[in-house]
């Protein structure tokens, strides 16, 4: 079999059971990370701060394994581009940090946070303009703020953080083709959401500011996060599968029970982030719900979501509760416990990849997966007996990979998602406010307002993508 028909296969299987079918049998579609590394005989430095490497170490274990999917470059983050900008909240393999250790994220004092507790309505009334002015200068350390003596590094923090992430987004279609045409290997992600309470836990006011306005100011947090949700969807939107083959990638942090109260999930995360997952629905794109940490509490609010318009995937969650409650209505991946991978036995593997495929995938609709991203303290015969065990009791008897079905195409306008701020969500300084500075155009000027817009929204995506990718 070619390495195209390969692909084509494990497509057909991978795309069937993420959208509730029974293909020939349970797709393995492994997150791993840094585990590529040390697969490939590389470090941590090697794989985090120079990308190309990254994507060799995805080749060699896509090739040494037989999996169905996986995610073109796992370690997301390129610290090469965090150091030209000088991101603070950093710490960089064989820099910061040891060379065979991961990159770290460090998040300030609750008292030197990004964003203060009395700046929520700045945020709220232009994101945009608030990231730009405000978060971007404090997380950037040669950034000044607006007013400030500007130097040559701040300057070059820019010019560089810019170029950096345009050659970095413009090299990732070569590896995904790359996966294709040398292994078959299918990529099994497409863009990035995160849930506008966690961006304010994660990026702004951090995960104790936030607690603290959760008690204080909680009408401030909800108009934030529905400041911010018309933006993290135009971006998810904007870096997803165009076909809506894969789904999009939407990291669960900090938001579930117990690390916050029941009321601040009901009343601010789900009210906040439904209205995304099923815009995008509409538009055709599944969203990957990768639950990092228990949300078991939570299995019932998901299952008001559109069915199929996710896939479910199982951390430290019950994998018979979640099969009860979420299954036949969403596929659902993982279970497989990380530290099991690092620390136990091939044959405890064996056993926990066929409990799963009993309880979770008897009728189809399942992929096996670790619990959470897979980092190089795992073993590698830990991996292999995940997909010896998976390859044997697996299979389908009466099922079969089929293509997809036809996706209807996308509707022409977006539903309204949270509330628009001052700047609409993908620009900078809008086309009609622009023409404030401008002499009067003479020729076209819907042509003048096409490249305007276009180059105006890659500052947009520029911003935006530092805030929830990197």
């Amino acid at each position: 079999m070619s390495n195209e028909e390969l692909h084509n296969q494990r497509l057909n299987r991978y795309s069937t059971a993420m959208r509730g079918g029974m293909p020939d049998r349970v797709p393995i579609r492994p997150f791993v990370a840094e585990f590529c590394a040390k697969y490939a005989g590389m470090t941590c430095q090697q794989v985090t701060h120079d990308y190309n490497q990254a994507y060799e170490a995805v080749i060699r274990t896509a090739a040494g394994f037989d999996w169905d999917a996986m995610v073109m470059n796992m370690v997301w983050v390129w610290t090469g581009l965090t150091q030209a900008m000088g991101l603070k909240y950093y710490a960089i393999p064989g820099i910061d940090i040891g060379a065979d250790v991961g990159f770290q994220y460090r998040e300030p004092p609750e008292e030197d946070a990004f964003m203060r507790p009395d700046e929520y309505d700045r945020l709220i009334e232009d994101p945009t303009e608030f990231l730009l002015n405000v978060w971007l200068p404090r997380v950037a350390l040669p950034l000044a703020a607006p007013g400030k003596p500007v130097t040559t590094e701040h300057n070059l923090s820019l010019l560089k953080g810019g170029m950096a992430m345009m050659q970095y987004f413009g090299s990732i279609g070569g590896q995904v083709q790359r996966m294709r045409d040398e292994t078959g290997t299918v990529s099994a992600i497409a863009g990035i959401l995160k849930a506008p309470m966690d961006i304010l836990a994660d990026k702004l006011r951090g995960y104790f500011g936030l607690l603290s306005d959760l008690e204080t100011q909680p009408d401030k947090v909800l108009a934030a996060c529905e400041a911010l949700a018309p933006h993290l969807h135009a971006v998810a939107l904007a870096s997803s599968d165009p076909s809506g083959t894969v789904p999009i990638g939407f990291w669960m942090h900090r938001s579930c029970v117990p690390l916050v109260r029941p009321a601040d999930f009901s009343n601010i995360y789900w009210p906040t982030l439904r209205p995304i997952i099923e815009e995008l629905w509409r538009h055709g794109r599944q969203t990957l719900f990768y639950a990092e940490g228990n949300w078991d509490y939570h299995l019932d609010d998901f299952a008001q979501l559109p069915q199929h318009s996710i896939v479910f995937h199982m951390d430290q969650a019950d994998p018979a509760k979640t099969a009860a409650k979420l299954g036949g209505r969403f596929a659902l991946s993982g279970g497989v416990p990380n530290v099991m991978l690092s620390f136990g036995t091939p044959e405890q593997v064996r056993a926990k990849c066929r409990e799963l495929i009993e309880t979770c995938g008897r009728d189809g609709a399942f992929i096996m997966d670790a619990s959470a991203i897979v980092q190089n303290d795992a073993k590698i015969e830990c991996l292999q007996a995940m997909t010896d065990a998976t390859l044997e009791f697996g299979g389908y008897s009466r099922g079969r990979s089929t293509p997809p079905p036809a996706r209807k195409p996308p509707p022409d306008s977006v539903a309204p998602v949270g509330r628009a701020g001052r700047t609409p969500a993908g620009q900078c300084i809008p086309w009609d406010h622009s023409q404030q500075d401008w002499p009067p155009v003479t020729g076209d000027p819907a042509l003048a307002r096409e490249v305007w817009n276009q180059l105006d929204g890659l500052a947009n995506m520029y911003v935006w993508h530092v805030l929830v990718s990197f």
